[in-house]
């Protein structure tokens, strides 16, 4: 994938490596670094361990497993400072290594992505605040691919919809602020969703600060509407929660469901993969004792072949595979034809790619052979069957009794947590007698600790009665900027089309062809922005006169006003100003031509599915805009269940 032009994503992993380093280069000397586990991946993203070897890492540690050592004089903590348990840990290591050692060790603590008053207070209460020396990392945005940019924050969904904590939305609006000093202000934002307007009013907030402080280093071209930049959408996680418990379709989000990516890459047992280029079993008979090893594969935009294949149908995956195959055959038996030395020269020069190539259809026609098992179950195919009968408007009292055999069948808790939780969210809740008929079961299957479950499912609101408020198959209408309660599924599926009967998965023209017929609710709303006409198009049929209904100059959600009142939360279009002499100076100089980039933001996070549907839509509009998508966490409908699980097992010590 190439560079995204507007917004440089390489020069924000290039100043968070830069960051790192320079305060590694601060401590002198080597140096042992204690990191929190959750910050390895993001970490990983930008700097290898081997650049952290060249400013003095000597050994590294995870501070969740407490085995420090005193190799070092120089120990270096790199941990979240938004979780207090973190500073709790830390404290005990650094007393501990205090007493323990003869050495007095030069003790430094980097807070990602800023340092807390509650940090500092649990340090000083510990007795060990004066002893060392506090830093902060300012690691907000990480590029996962050149249009793909996240927080490095661990469980933003959870903390965000289960605890009710702010944290992320605040993280998120300090991420966007740099974007909006470097190319200036999102000329518009726009978004649906209580957590997104609560983001776009942080946003105007923190530019006010910005613009009163005087000693601010924002210049003037900063603080103008961007030149680059056409829009800022922002989409609340929690106006489409039935996307995310759907079974992913897309290749790399069947890998996801299957085996859990996370930070562009899978830990997959070398049963399957095989071992690593370079690594063979020692001896015939040691095979065996491959077979719980697990190997971690790197899954981004940098293996050409996974790029073709990640955001496909995974019905098509193997005839893809097949063309590739028959392709390296014959560029590798070109070979035999070449008839002169400065030919077999050229053939040489290309043989390490044709490996490394070869060595990737080998992992992914492995990975796609144990996806085809996996897709061939009668368990999955059940599953799949009652999803899309929901998703279709199909009566939902019909798919409890395949439930129940689940459930029979002792399938995992989370398969049947994903469908209860989407029949309750696309029905406004289930009746009070099934919903207590289902609790009873899963406390009898599952075990008694399952009420803390149960009970975080409906906080987050995933699992809840219908009730008067909420009927089945009505509409929840009314006016002013908040206009729903609750998505209504029931109306959005007829004024959004979020059900396509034919869907091309071999050459898709919608974005249902990711979850073979489902369009995902989030990137039609998306769409409902940047690409009115074609929607309106799919809407109504290609025959109709969109034109007419909806002006090509039509901006914000002009012309589907009356569809967001069927989906939950605030709606909101805030348009940011600058000088106005500036600013038709800029556009002079820079003219009008020029292709701008659009910023989607998802809060709350976003699948695998909905980043290859924003792709196709990117595709789309290609040579008019471009596509930056940006989310506070990438999840599945294992995080978001999972979320809500009870880890704990009541009666066991």
């Amino acid at each position: 994938m190439s560079p995204h032009p507007g917004i440089d994503t390489d020069a924000i992993k290039d100043k968070a490596k830069k960051d790192l380093l320079d305060l590694l280069e601060g401590v002198r000397g080597k140096k042992n670094l204690v990191i929190e586990q959750s910050l390895a991946g993001p970490i990983g993203l930008f700097a290898k361990f081997s650049t952290l070897q060249d400013y003095g890492v000597d050994k590294v540690f995870f501070l969740e497993n407490d085995n420090l050592d005193t190799s070092q004089k120089n120990i270096v903590f790199l941990a979240s400072g938004e979780k207090a348990n973190n500073c709790v840990a830390i404290a005990a290591q650094i007393k501990r290594l205090q007493q323990a050692s003869s050495i007095e060790h030069e003790v430094s603590v980097i807070w990602v992505p800023r340092r807390t008053l509650v940090c500092n207070k649990i340090l000083e209460e510990a007795g060990v605040l004066g002893d060392i020396s506090v830093e902060a990392l300012p690691l907000h945005f990480l590029p996962l691919d050149q249009d793909v940019l996240t927080l490095a924050y661990d469980d933003p969904f959870a903390d965000l919809y289960l605890r009710k904590d702010p944290t992320s939305i605040f993280l998120a609006a300090q991420a966007l602020m740099p974007i909006q000093h470097r190319y200036g202000l999102f000329p518009r934002i726009i978004g649906k969703g209580d957590n997104a307007r609560r983001l776009m009013e942080l946003l105007l907030r923190m530019r006010s600060e910005a613009a009163a402080d005087e000693n601010a280093a924002t210049s003037k071209r900063g603080m103008m509407p961007s030149a680059s930049i056409e829009s800022l959408i922002i989409i609340d996680r929690e106006v489409d929660m039935v996307t995310p418990l759907l079974t992913q379709l897309t290749y790399e989000g069947l890998i996801d469901e299957m085996f859990g990516i996370k930070n562009n890459q899978a830990e997959i047992d070398t049963s399957i993969v095989g071992q690593a280029p370079g690594q063979q079993p020692k001896a015939q008979n040691s095979a065996p004792q491959q077979q719980g090893l697990k190997r971690k594969i790197q899954l981004d935009s940098s293996d050409k072949l996974y790029d073709q294949l990640r955001d496909a149908n995974f019905a098509i995956v193997g005839p893809l595979l097949n063309k590739v195959a028959r392709r390296l055959a014959g560029e590798y038996e070109s070979r035999h034809g070449a008839k002169s030395t400065s030919e077999l020269r050229e053939f040489v020069n290309k043989l390490p790619g044709y490996q490394a190539e070869q060595q990737s259809l080998k992992t992914h026609t492995n990975l796609t052979e144990e996806a085809l098992k996996y897709t061939q179950t009668d368990t999955f195919n059940r599953v799949l069957e009652v999803q899309q009968n929901l998703v279709s408007g199909s009566d939902p009292s019909s798919q409890h009794d395949t439930i129940e055999e689940l459930m029979a069948r002792d399938q995992p808790l989370t398969t049947i947590l994903r469908l209860l939780c989407l029949e309750s969210t696309i029905s406004g809740g289930l009746r009070p007698k099934d919903l207590d008929n289902f609790k009873r079961h899963i406390l009898h299957a599952y075990g008694y600790q399952h009420l803390l479950t149960l009970h975080n499912l409906e906080k987050m609101g995933l699992l809840v009665a219908r009730t008067a408020a909420n009927p089945f198959y009505i509409p929840v209408g009314g006016g002013g900027a908040s206009e729903s309660n609750i998505t209504n599924y029931n109306t959005l599926r007829k004024s959004l089309r979020l059900i396509v009967d034919e869907v091309n998965e071999q050459d898709p023209n919608d974005i249902a062809y990711v979850y073979s017929g489902y369009a995902p609710l989030s990137v039609r709303l998306v769409q409902a922005i940047i690409q009115k006409q074609e929607l309106l198009s799919i809407i109504r049929g290609p025959s109709s006169d969109t034109q007419s209904s909806t002006p090509s100059a039509a901006s914000g959600w002009q012309g589907f006003e009356d569809v967001l009142k069927s989906v939950k939360g605030e709606t909101f279009n805030k348009i940011q100003k600058g000088d106005d002499a500036a600013v038709k100076a800029r556009h002079m100089l820079m003219g009008s031509g020029k292709v701008k980039t659009v910023v989607a933001m998802f809060m709350g996070g976003i699948t695998r599915t909905e980043i290859a549907a924003l792709r196709f839509v990117g595709k789309q509009l290609e040579g008019r805009k471009r596509l930056l998508i940006c989310t506070t966490g990438v999840i599945g409908g294992r995080e978001v269940v999972g979320a809500a699980v009870e880890k704990g097992d009541f009666g066991k010590g």
